[in-house]
């Protein structure tokens, strides 16, 4: 029997790494968890994202998850190696800034990386940087505004596009030839990076690997869906308004899926 995967974010973020999970295994069933009353993560201190991880991670299990994926890199940054101490017997999945095949793929050595603040100060891109961007220059921006716009459903229009080409135009000229998104939120607006940055700038979405990691622990585990099951159901819950997301889904995941309320009492979260 295929048993769910748990994914959460701050927001509609995730949803990129959703839409990757569903792409390569549609057959597994997904439980999804917005936390809209606490997005952005990326401004919020290391303890009150672990505080948020870890009771949405319970929330997940809840609700039967045997895998969660922390579709979040603020969350990632903040709070994995703290989720897995905390639930040691649950397989999780995080987001890595995609630093390393940027750095093998890279022509001129110059690389930019696009995610929140709490990704760059956190402990792991430091060591993905150490590790693997040895000789590469990297050039980063937070692109402040830019999850916000993308939480509105506003995914091509002037003002974003003016969020983006004034982190992108100054490393153009340096030279980029590659650029590292390290939010999930990043994935949606790929169509109007790609047309600033133009063909010969390579864009990195981290979430079909992510989903591949996904698989790997799944069947290791003996709990990925096979061929002979059913299409897997997918269940989205926000921490605020579901109708609201609700809208954005047509854009974000090219679907519509019932969104049900998932309410903070306290530090709890409850249906």
């Amino acid at each position: 029997m295929a048993v769910p995967i748990g994914v959460f974010d701050s927001g509609v973020g995730g949803l990129s790494v959703l839409r990757a999970i569903r792409q390569q295994m549609p057959q597994q069933p997904v439980i999804y968890l917005a936390d809209q009353a606490h997005v952005p993560y990326g401004q919020r201190s290391l303890l009150e994202v672990r505080a948020f991880s870890e009771e949405i991670t319970r929330f997940l299990l809840s609700q039967a998850a045997r895998l969660v994926v922390v579709a979040c890199n603020a969350a990632s940054a903040a709070a994995l190696h703290h989720l897995r101490l905390a639930f040691p017997q649950v397989p999780f999945v995080g987001m890595e800034p995609a630093v390393k095949p940027a750095a093998e793929q890279t022509r001129t050595g110059v690389v930019g990386v696009l995610a929140t603040p709490a990704t760059f100060q956190g402990e792991l891109y430091t060591s993905v940087v150490e590790r693997f961007a040895q000789g590469v220059r990297l050039l980063q921006d937070t692109c402040p505004g830019l999850v916000k716009q993308i939480e509105a459903g506003q995914l091509d229009t002037p003002a974003t596009r003016v969020i983006l080409e004034r982190a992108l135009i100054p490393m153009l000229a340096e030279k980029i030839d590659t650029i590292v998104l390290g939010c999930t939120h990043y994935p949606f607006v790929i169509p109007l990076i790609q047309e600033i940055a133009g063909p010969g700038v390579r864009v990195i979405d981290p979430a079909p690997a992510v989903a591949r990691q996904a698989g790997r622990l799944l069947e290791a585990a003996g709990l990925q869906a096979g061929p002979q099951d059913a299409p897997g159901w997918v269940h989205i819950y926000t921490s605020a308004d579901p109708v609201a997301l609700q809208g954005l889904l047509p854009g974000l995941l090219g679907c519509i899926v019932p969104v049900q309320q998932a309410v903070w009492q306290g530090s709890k979260l409850v249906l």
